[in-house]
């Protein structure tokens, strides 16, 4: 007998456990999902698979996902924003103000842009300053903002926008390759560079698993956080400036709900509500699953309050399914 019968190369066990958690991750899992409703709208509607129709589904999750990278990293912070919706309604709401007035491309996209800084800057401070529970904060600031916009709109709304400001909305790169798209494309590289390669992501998910520790660690936990938020404004405001684009008028009741779709796109994607752990390939699927889902049912003319139920139905039943799944694992243990 050969030595290398005797003897056979085996995987390591390292590679092979490394290997085996790969398949086992919240991200495998989503990847499995996302096929699977690829193939069921597929199925359900013959227009699903034009590129046109490919390109329009984008639409469904690139404004909520660029808000969503930002989210993911202040929740993991362990923290929560929940007037980003109400955030873009007051951006849109300058802009178009500013538009009304006669201003250019450039100064609107620099006032969405303005206000989402100081806007988040105003949540930042409550939380990392005066030391008020972020989601207590941002509950209140939602409708704040949102209610500045209704009484600078009432039941109006802004219309005149300049003639090439819908390209952000609606313009395409190349072929069927939105601009949305791309945005959406490098924010993910962006982000994802930021939470798994650099110190300030490790900070972040440091803060979010013991915020004590950190900060006795040397962590500055109030300016990390307060960054966060600053960057959770600061995409809303170039959210604002896609979808106001792309409808190509401000009403203060734009973006309803948002809020609620991006918390779910992120807890989807396997960010811990409670704070510590998430990634930025989690999310991306996350977003996308969201929005194929949405779009084969508006295919299918589903009426927009069923997706909201479903909408609902999936950031209670994504929060709680990792909970419920311990219990029975350590039941099944003990």
């Amino acid at each position: 007998m050969s030595e290398t019968a005797a003897n056979p190369r085996r995987i390591p066990d390292r590679l092979s456990g490394r290997g085996m958690a790969a398949l086992q991750s919240w991200e495998s899992l989503l990847v499995v999902v996302a096929i699977a409703v690829f193939v069921a709208n597929t199925l359900a509607s013959p227009y699903f698979l034009d590129p046109y129709s490919l390109s329009d589904a984008t639409y469904n999750f690139t404004e909520r996902a660029m808000i969503g990278f930002a989210m993911a990293l202040l929740i993991i912070s362990g923290e929560i924003d929940l007037s980003v919706a109400s955030i873009i309604a007051l951006a849109s709401t300058a802009m178009g103000a500013a538009a009304a007035a006669g201003f250019g491309i450039p100064v609107l996209v620099v006032v969405a842009l303005v206000v989402g800084l100081v806007c988040g800057a105003f949540n930042g401070f409550l939380v990392t300053r005066l030391g008020l529970p972020s989601i207590v904060v941002t509950i209140g600031t939602l409708s704040l903002f949102r209610g500045i916009a209704f009484i600078v709109l009432g039941d109006q709304a802004y219309t005149s926008y300049p003639s090439g400001f819908s390209w952000f909305g609606m313009g395409y790169v190349f072929w069927v390759v939105t601009f949305e798209l791309v945005l959406f494309v490098v924010f993910a590289v962006i982000y994802g560079i930021v939470l798994h390669k650099t110190n300030f992501g490790r900070q972040v998910t440091v803060i979010g698993n013991n915020p004590t520790a950190a900060l006795f660690s040397g962590i500055r936990v109030a300016r990390v956080k307060f960054i966060l938020f600053l960057l959770t404004g600061v995409m809303s405001g170039i959210a604002a400036v896609c979808l106001t684009a792309r409808l190509g008028s401000t009403r203060p009741s734009i973006a309803l709900g948002w809020e609620l779709e991006v918390v779910t796109m992120v807890v989807l994607g396997g960010v811990n509500i409670l704070g510590g752990s998430g990634t930025i390939p989690g999310v991306v699927l996350g977003a996308m699953i969201m929005g194929m889902v949405t779009f084969g049912l508006g295919l299918l003319n589903v009426p927009g309050t069923v997706m909201s139920i479903f909408t609902g139905i999936l950031l209670i039943a994504v929060i709680a399914l990792p909970i419920v799944w311990r219990r029975v694992r350590t039941r099944m243990r003990t």
